[in-house]
This record gives C-alpha cells, structure tokens and sequence, in this order.
C-alpha cells in the first residue's frame, strides 16, 4: 500500500477538493446513523481512486468513520 504524506508538500488545489469531497461522501453515508458495505466499498474505492492512500485520507475515514463505530454512533450494516 502506498501512503503519503501530503504534509510534507503543500497540498495542490486538487488533493483539497478531492480530500473535501470524501468528505462529503463519508458524511452522507454516516448521516442515518448506518454504513452499509456498498457505503465502505465506494468510500475506498474513491480512496484509492488516484492510486495512493493519503494519512489526510486516513484520518478523515478514521474520525467519520471508523470512530463513530466504536463508539456506537453508526453501525456498519453487513
């Protein structure tokens, strides 16, 4: 897996408008309280849609995602 971290660089305008559409993406597919596995398989594959694994990527699907898991605040739907 390739991870980089864009922190070492400026990030360009289009890793940020990328970063913000994930984003966005994630917030939908959480907003009922319910991710399903279509949900988690096209968040990941818009992770990997430019071939590399940003840490900024990481962090917002660990913060949007996988903690609100633990902490009960949305099921993941088989």
């Amino acid at each position: 897996m390739l991870v980089s971290r864009s922190s070492d660089k400026q990030a360009t305008p289009e890793e940020t408008r990328q970063l913000e559409k994930l984003q966005v993406q994630i917030e939908r597919a959480v907003a009922d309280g319910k991710i399903s596995k279509q949900e988690m398989e096209d968040i990941n594959r818009a992770i990997w849609a430019d071939g590399k694994v940003t840490v900024e990527e990481l962090e917002l699907y660990r913060m949007l995602v996988t903690d609100k898991i633990v902490s009960g605040d949305v099921e993941y739907e088989f």
